[in-house]
Order: C-alpha cells, then structure tokens, then sequence
C-alpha cells in the first residue's frame, strides 16, 4: 500500500492519498513511511506546523537515509515558503507612503518568566536562535532592536505584538516636529508657573503654562568628556577622552503644546527667579539641583518620572545612521559630537509621542 501511496503522491492525487493515509495510519501508524507522507500531506494541505512536526520528529527518531532526506527537502521546502512570504510581505508594508523613512523598532521590558515563555517566539519571528532571543529581550528597559525602513519595521512590530511581545516603532522624522524650550529660570510660580527660556534658534523668551499640561518627567545623566594626559603600558605619555563628569538634564512634557520643557544643571540660572534655596549661601550645583527637583515633584506629583536612560543609550549608540538623523537641542558645551546626546532626545522624543 506504500507504493500505491507513493503512486497517488506522484499523480499528485492528493485525495486518493488522503484515503490511503487513513488506512495506514489505522494499521501501522508507526511506520517511518507512513509518517513522512503524513507529513507530505499536511504540507501540500497548507498545514505548514504539522507537516514540521512530523518531519522534525521523523530527523530525531529515523535512521532511513531516504526518508531523512525526504523530510530535510520537506523542511527546506516549507522555510522557502515562509521566506518568499515574509519577503512579499515586506515589499507590501514598504510600499506605503512614508514607510521608507527611517525608523526604530523598541523592544519593551518582560519579567524573567515573560521572557522564558516568549523567548521562542520572538526567535520564530525574528528568525534567530532561541538563546539569542533569550538574550535579547530586555528585563530592565526599553532596548533599540532594530533601525530600518519604517514599514519594514511595522510588519515585525505587528507580529511581536500578536505573539505577545511588547514592543513599539516609530520614524526619526515623527519626533522632528516636537519644539523644545530650554529652560533658563522659573521667572514666577503663581498663579501659574512662567518661565524664562530659549526657542531652537537660541531666541530668548518667556513661557506661562499649567502643571496640568505636564504628562512625564524624563531624567537623564549626560557623559562630560575631557581630554587627559596618562601614562600608557610603557610609561609613555598618550591623550585619551574620559569621562569627568555627568550633567544631570529634565525634560517635562506638554503635548497639548507639541513641545518640551528642557532643563539641566548647569544650564539652570539658579541665581535668577524664584527661590529655590537661600541664594545668599554657596550651595553647590548638585544641592541647587536637588532642590529645584524637588519643588517640581511637589508640584507634579502624579506625574510620572521616566529614568532608565542610561540602560536605553546603551542600545543605541552605535545606531549611527539613526543618532546622525537626530537634532539633539541639547547646549552643553562638546568638543566634539557625541552619541549621548541625540541618543537622550531620542528617549524623551520616543517617550513623548508613545507615552504622553
């Protein structure tokens, strides 16, 4: 009856081997042969998951040199015709306007047993080992998965959402339009807070809002590089770029206006305005700091802070083609650009158009 079975798949009379099958199945299902036309029938029947189930098992359980390479051929088969779908799939989602544009795709934080349960799952989409995707979802924060073609990204993002998996995308170009006011100094506090502060062109102004227009506070340490003269392995001098030193930035966010209120501590005219401490003593930036922070938080406190930065930096900045295509508005003082900088606009731009 194998023969005969074999026969009706070569006439590719799929309902006579269906009937065969049956038979079999009922008297030897067992048989290596009667199980890799099993598999055969499910996948001519689109039935892509069981037909790779009865292959797999037929590689980890048959020792038949000719079924093995029938259910090799019938995996390949099956991974080609994923692959050509995925691919048509793609050139769909990055035909719509605007899909080309650049843009990230975030992975959001999972708990440890998350993470175990939708580890395979992330590795089927992504087509990547399952110790790898273990590695890769996050536990701590947001993490910068991929950079593409917005579209592109869409379709990856739609799917991990399906499965689950907690993820959002977003185009560079979406978080250009968000205007951002440095903050020089609260000029007055009631009966509504005003502020003292600068537009993208460096123009000085004054801006009058209520603490109910802010939706987030995101905090941030940006890295302040020096040049330093050390000693090398054999004692000879060289110039390296440390770290000396970190600023400590706020960002708060009014998306009724499309705009952030950015400040940072040593941009912040603490001798100016309203008073924070007694201005008289010499307080240090950090007191100074800790002080405004803390009469902002009394004034928002259902707000909520947003302070995983760092771990987030740590996923982008080798993005460069996606940092490069970012305007920071941050005015520290650089020698040369850095990374940290767009990558922190990044975070609180992200933040702002996903979360406010």
């Amino acid at each position: 009856m194998i023969e005969e079975l074999a026969s009706a798949f070569e006439r590719k009379d799929y309902h006579t081997a269906a009937k065969l099958l049956k038979q079999l199945l009922q008297t030897t299902p067992e048989n290596p042969w009667v199980q890799l036309y099993l598999g055969k029938l499910h996948q001519v029947s689109d039935k892509r998951q069981a037909a790779e189930k009865v292959y797999r098992q037929l590689l980890r359980n048959t020792n038949n040199t000719k079924i093995l390479t029938q259910a090799r051929q019938g995996l390949q088969q099956l991974q080609d015709i994923e692959q050509e779908e995925r691919q048509r799939a793609i050139s769909q989602a990055t035909s719509a306007p605007h899909s080309a544009e650049l843009g990230v795709l975030i992975l959001e934080p999972l708990t440890t047993e998350l993470k175990t349960l939708l580890a395979p799952k992330f590795a089927q989409i992504m087509q990547i080992d399952g110790y790898s995707a273990r590695l890769v979802l996050p536990s701590r924060s947001w993490r910068v998965y991929r950079s593409g073609p917005v579209g592109e990204l869409q379709f990856y993002g739609e799917q991990l959402q399906k499965a689950g998996i907690p993820c959002f995308w977003m185009s560079i170009a979406a978080i250009k339009p968000i205007q951002v006011f440095q903050i020089k100094y609260f000029s007055a506090a009631q009966p509504q807070p005003t502020i003292v502060c600068s537009n993208p062109e460096n123009q000085l102004g004054s801006l009058t809002f209520n603490w109910s227009e802010v939706t987030a506070k995101v905090l941030g340490l940006l890295p302040i590089f020096e040049q330093v003269v050390d000693f090398d392995n054999r004692r000879r001098l060289e110039r390296k770029t440390q770290t000396q030193d970190y600023a400590q930035f706020c960002d708060l966010h009014l998306p009724s206006r499309n705009c952030i209120l950015r400040l940072y501590d040593h941009g912040y005219e603490f001798q100016e305005g309203i008073e924070m401490t007694d201005k008289s003593s010499e307080n240090t930036i950090t007191i100074n700091w800790n002080s405004l922070m803390e009469w902002m938080s009394s004034q928002i406190p259902q707000v909520q802070n947003w302070s995983n930065f760092t771990s987030f930096a740590e996923t982008v900045l080798d993005q460069i083609e996606v940092l490069e295509n970012i305007q920071p508005h941050i005015t520290l003082f650089r020698r040369e650009r850095t990374n940290w900088d767009p990558a922190f606009h990044l975070y609180s731009g992200l933040l702002f158009l996903n979360r406010s």
